[in-house]
């Protein structure tokens, strides 16, 4: 019987990785009856040149691109695809790849893309973040603690003058920036237009009262022209940000916004939602790390990246490597959980901490992350007894007391805003 399928020449465990290649690694579990070299055969195969039977005649330019299973550990798989399998500077190709119908086949029971290291040649396409951790810190000449912003809350529901006077209040408690949450646009109660214009009237305020600078992550998402037109609208009002749902406007958006943002000299906060619709299953989807690895290559200046203490599922393991992921320049690999990747010329961006964070919670976000991330305290500022301004305040000396390794419960002796804070959540990691 003539050979029908050919899978199997998409594996070769002494094939060495090119300097040129895409490593990707996935974890894979076979379906019924399936084996190892059959599934990874396939992966392979559908995510680069192959497709189901063997053909009449190819051109010998396919051997030359063919994506090659190089190792397989256990049900983790090392796949290596050469460079001329893309096109530079394009995003969606790339997912339409490495993550398109592989996903769909039924011989793979589970498949999961944990990582992509990606090369020199194909980075410099990219543009990567405009202003990054260095140019942001430079923008508020804050260096010694974590960028602070915070939500107004509920996260929807107050009006544009509700939302504007919430954001004075945070401001004046010492944070840098007020956010609008993920499914806050524009409204029939909170039109963003309008939003927008209030909210530079109180920062202006706030900035004159503490001569501090403020600013805020207003949400752009819509479609990608309407997108630009708010872009233009936060540039002419002075705001230094522009807010984008990064994973449901797609990363062709992004790309389209960064050179958009970029010729404004604005920074863009991504936010994640809708990510754990295919990243909360350990066994299948992509991993959050792959997703704030090309976010930050399509050119997002910092990305939501979770607490391991807050309300939101990631463990500390997890939420480390994707700030490693964001912030090195040189990452290096970890486990069966990120690839090694040289950023070259791309800049480093913010990890965001987010999610059910109050002031007790502060030393177990600065033991995981550092000071090199955006702290996003919100509830915890808003349900303070005394108000939201009290609530930043109490925020800003449970991170004074941290720096300078004072328990919160000594520090709160002293200082009355902590430690109002600490009689109403204590340390409680929401659940």
């Amino acid at each position: 019987m003539k050979k029908v399928e050919w899978y199997h020449d998409f594996i070769d465990r002494k094939y060495k990785p090119k300097k040129t290649d895409l490593k990707a690694l996935f974890y894979f579990e076979p379906s019924a009856g399936v084996s190892k070299d059959d599934a990874i055969g396939r992966i392979a195969s559908e995510s680069s040149t192959g497709t189901w039977t063997t053909l009449y005649e190819l051109p010998k330019r396919m051997k030359e691109i063919m994506a090659i299973a190089y190792k397989v550990e256990d049900n983790f798989v090392h796949i290596a695809y050469p460079l001329g399998l893309w096109e530079k500077g394009n995003i969606p190709q790339l997912l339409s790849g490495i993550a398109g119908n592989i996903f769909g086949m039924k011989a793979i029971k589970n498949l999961r893309l944990v990582d992509v290291s990606l090369p020199e040649e194909y980075i410099r396409s990219f543009k990567g973040p405009n202003l990054g951790i260095e140019g942001l810190r430079k923008y508020f000449k804050v260096y010694d603690r974590p960028l602070l912003g915070a939500v107004p809350k509920p996260k929807v529901g107050f009006d544009a003058e509700e939302h504007a006077k919430i954001g004075f209040e945070t401001w004046m408690g010492g944070f840098d920036c007020v956010k609008d949450d993920e499914n806050l646009t524009s409204t029939n109660f909170n039109n963003f237009y309008k939003r927008v214009q209030l909210m530079s009237k109180m920062r202006d305020r706030a900035e004159k009262i503490t001569g501090e600078v403020k600013d805020a992550f207003i949400n752009i998402t819509s479609e990608t022209e309407e997108m630009k037109k708010r872009a233009k609208a936060l540039h002419n009002y002075g705001f230094k940000y522009a807010m984008i749902d990064v994973v449901t406007t797609g990363t062709a958006s992004v790309q389209t916004m960064r050179n958009v943002l970029g010729d404004y000299g604005m920074a863009i906060h991504a936010h994640r939602a809708m990510h754990s619709a295919f990243d909360r299953y350990e066994k299948h989807g992509i991993t959050m790390q792959f997703l704030a690895k090309i976010m930050k290559l399509a050119g997002v200046d910092q990305i939501h990246s979770g607490t391991a203490v807050g309300k939101l599922v990631g463990d500390k393991e997890e939420v480390v490597s994707i700030a490693n992921v964001l912030r090195e320049k040189n990452v290096k690999p970890y486990k069966k959980i990120i690839l090694e990747q040289d950023w070259g010329h791309i800049k480093p961006a913010f990890p965001v901490t987010s999610g059910g964070l109050h002031p007790g919670l502060v030393p177990d976000v600065m033991d995981i992350y550092g000071k090199e991330m955006v702290m996003l305290v919100s509830g915890g500022i808003h349900g303070h007894p005394n108000g939201t301004r009290a609530g930043a305040i109490a925020t800003r000396q449970a991170l004074e007391a941290t720096k300078k390794k004072i328990s919160l419960e000594e520090y709160a002796r002293t200082h009355k805003e902590l430690k109002q804070a600490l009689e109403k959540w204590g340390r409680l990691k929401p659940k």
